[in-house]
């Protein structure tokens, strides 16, 4: 059993029920022994959905299905595995995923296309055949409203706790709950989101308004969030709303009556990409990176992205040395903007450097004191325009080496 990461919350939040969402966690054997490796998400009829997805040229056919499902905009199930991606899988993985849409469909009511489908896990084994639509029938037996742990516990694969958030929010007066649960520990670099996420409100909102509302909010959230610089194959952020919550129609995701949801939505999702981050293999700190004065938001974030994906800077901060040069190097081959005699560099809150060199009467001590905790923060202004962005991700230990050489074993 891996030990539980140092960076996880106190435990799961309290995910109050959500109206028209009921889940169930199964052990259907896919990979895993004495565990669930199996959930299941019951939707009422004329749910809508929005979703985003990896943009790896080598998908798994679960993400090809759900691409092909979303423009259809109505969801009635979700089926999620752990232990196997089904990515290059060939036609023996879409067979797995038309196979296991039909099954759902037949016990809901519904079109197949109501069905979406994901998985996570080892790439390139053939799926099992039929063990997930021969585990549904007893999986919807177990669907309950309460259910939001036990289906987190279900997608994780070397996560060391299970993620979940929730926030409110009103429309017109009236109360709307958002719930999210995520998996994500490796393989994480944003190119959309790397990870599966699962996000769902009482809120009636059509497929129009739910997609860009969810496009902006990924981007300022799991966008700005790395691990490791590896893009999966399989990622899927879907956002259902199951209509529930009686306010007045929404005909457009500017509405300015949905400035406390969009609010509420970003934070959820935040809390989930910083959790995935806190969750990183191997991870021993987490890591917020502040840019600032960039030449666009843009080039802000790939500029953050840079620093949070460099090994170099990563292990830096794992021993806890206060190697600033190496940021200085993130920045550069970061392909944007920048002016070394601008450039300012803190840790902690501490300056370094600045005017193209080190700060006179610069003092190593506090920030490698800085270096040697649990939560560390760098700050870097371009001095050259507007541009911002916050990055979060981890650092790079040996426990990463020996979560991904034993991986398949």
């Amino acid at each position: 059993m891996t030990a539980v990461s140092p960076l996880a919350p106190g435990g799961f939040p309290a995910l109050l029920p959500i109206s028209g969402v009921r889940l169930a966690a199964f052990a259907a054997g896919i990979r895993y022994a004495g565990r669930n490796d199996l959930m299941l998400v019951e939707l009422a009829p004329g749910s809508t959905v929005a979703g985003v997805f990896t943009q790896s040229t080598m998908p798994g056919q679960p993400v090809i299905w759900c691409r092909e499902c979303l423009p259809h905009g109505k969801v009635r199930a979700i089926v999620v595995n752990s232990g196997n991606a089904n990515v290059f899988t060939g036609r023996a993985g879409r067979q797995v995923v038309e196979g296991t849409a039909a099954t759902a469909a037949r016990l809901f009511g519904c079109d197949p296309r109501e069905v979406y489908i994901a998985s996570t896990g080892v790439i390139g084994e053939p799926p099992p055949a039929d063990r997930i639509s021969a585990a549904l029938p007893s999986v919807v037996g177990l669907l309950d409203a309460a259910a939001w742990q036990p289906a987190a516990r279900a997608i994780m694969t070397t996560d060391t706790f299970p993620k979940g958030a929730t926030a409110t929010a009103a429309i017109d007066d009236v109360a709307v709950r958002i719930n999210g649960f995520a998996k994500g520990s490796g393989m994480i670099a944003p190119d959309m989101a790397t990870m599966l996420v699962y996000l769902f409100t009482d809120a009636a909102l059509s497929p129009q308004v739910l997609q860009p509302l969810l496009v902006a909010a990924n981007e300022r959230s799991f966008n700005s969030m790395t691990v490791d610089g590896d893009t999966s194959t399989s990622d899927t952020v879907l956002l259902c709303a199951t209509g529930e919550a009686r306010h007045d129609p929404v005909a457009s995701s500017d509405d300015p009556r949905l400035a406390g949801f969009r609010g509420a939505l970003e934070a959820v999702m935040t809390d989930l990409a910083q959790q995935i981050a806190r969750d990183g293999e191997g991870a021993q700190k987490f890591v917020t990176i502040e840019i600032t004065g960039a030449e666009t938001d843009r080039a802000a974030r790939r500029i953050g992205l840079t620093i949070g994906n460099s090994p170099l800077v990563k292990t830096a901060i794992a021993a806890g040395d206060a190697n600033w040069g190496r940021i200085v190097m993130a920045v550069g081959r970061a392909g944007e903007k920048a002016d070394r005699d601008r450039l300012s560099i803190s840790v902690g809150g501490i300056q370094i450097a600045a005017h193209g060199g080190p700060v006179p009467g610069y003092d190593e001590a506090p920030v490698a004191e800085h270096m040697k905790g649990r939560e560390i923060t760098i700050a870097v202004d371009l001095g050259i325009g507007r541009g911002k962005a916050t990055v979060w991700t981890c650092d790079l230990t040996h426990g990463y080496i020996d979560i991904n050489g034993s991986y398949r074993s």
